[in-house]
């Protein structure tokens, strides 16, 4: 059976209307949550960026299902902080709280003022980070003098059960070096074939636990509404000729943007009915144990009454 989640998006809302909107996820028959984990939104009609970390404290209080986030150390992030947040949820909250680590995007770790590295160095850095972070939560003491420096640490909060340490992968590449060290992948795309390739270049290279795919939607009540709602809330789909990983401010993106509904329709699935979107996720999710659904559009009340009585008995048919 497939999990199907719901995703919060931090540049989208503010904690308060999220806090809502997970609640209500819970109500309507969602069976977990995924959030963000941004400093910046991708674009300034996005225009919201909360602390993620804060926000999970209150959102699983006030819910019983599992959450999860994915989460880049090393430089904007300390993976002995990490780490220690990482074992203060879990320990409140046992067995409902997974953490996907990857290596980043300029948009969030600039602000440091740390050089940006290349895409080897940072994978370099979020090796070391995820070793650190796994020892410190087995209650060891860590040290390290590599691409991040870490003297004599411990967490001393810790949960009793293990929390898994996903690693997050959009490229095949990426989910083949991962397989080494992850506990499960997370992969976000809008294409069934280029979801399998990156879930078969994981298992093919080892690659154990749990898959999970996130995907992007629009759903209305007509199609040119999907389409309007994409075009305001995820044009950052539509940038030419600029890295999703090396841009450093929403205005990066937007200054890129090559406004195109085929480009829109190739990053998110935009329909006016359930039942196809059913059908489209379910051919995108074969191999999948969990899924989020995340609707860039700012209604999130009436999309998830609309998945309570049309989208998730539609995909849960279908998957």
């Amino acid at each position: 059976m497939v999990d199907i989640g719901y995703h919060a998006s931090h540049e989208q809302h503010t904690p308060r209307e999220l806090l809502a909107a997970v609640r209500l996820a819970e109500v309507v028959g969602f069976d977990e949550v995924m959030c963000s984990d941004h400093l910046a939104p991708w674009t300034r009609a996005q225009g919201q960026s909360g602390f993620a970390w804060s926000w999970l404290g209150a959102a699983m209080a006030t819910t019983s299902i599992p959450f999860g986030l994915v989460n880049a150390p090393g430089q904007r992030y300390h993976p002995v902080i990490v780490a220690q947040a990482i074992g203060t949820l879990a320990q409140m909250f046992p067995e409902r709280f997974w953490v996907a680590l990857g290596s980043g995007e300029a948009l969030n770790e600039h602000v440091t003022g740390d050089p940006w590295p290349a895409k080897p160095v940072r994978q370099r850095r979020l090796r070391e980070s995820v070793d650190a972070i796994r020892a410190l939560l087995d209650g060891k003491r860590v040290d390290v003098d590599g691409l991040v420096r870490i003297h004599d640490a411990r967490v001393w909060t810790r949960p009793e059960e293990p929390v898994p340490l996903l690693g997050a992968a959009v490229s095949a590449d990426t989910a083949g070096w991962i397989a080494d060290w992850a506990d499960g992948l997370i992969t976000v795309g809008s294409d069934a074939e280029q979801t399998r390739e990156v879930l078969d270049r994981f298992r093919g290279a080892g690659g154990r636990g749990t898959a999970r795919l996130q995907i992007h939607l629009s759903l209305e009540d007509t199609h040119e509404e999907a389409l309007a709602a994409a075009r305001d809330q995820w044009s950052q789909s539509m940038a030419q000729d600029v890295s999703t990983w090396d841009a450093e401010n929403p205005e990066d993106f937007e200054a890129a943007i090559v406004p195109s509904d085929d480009a829109l329709e190739r990053g998110l699935l935009v329909s006016a009915s359930a039942h196809d979107l059913a059908e489209r996720i379910a051919a995108m999710a074969q191999g999948f144990d969990h899924i989020y659904l995340h609707h860039v559009g700012r209604d999130q009340a009436a999309f998830l009454r609309r998945c309570e009585s049309e989208l998730l008995p539609a995909l849960r048919s279908a998957l």
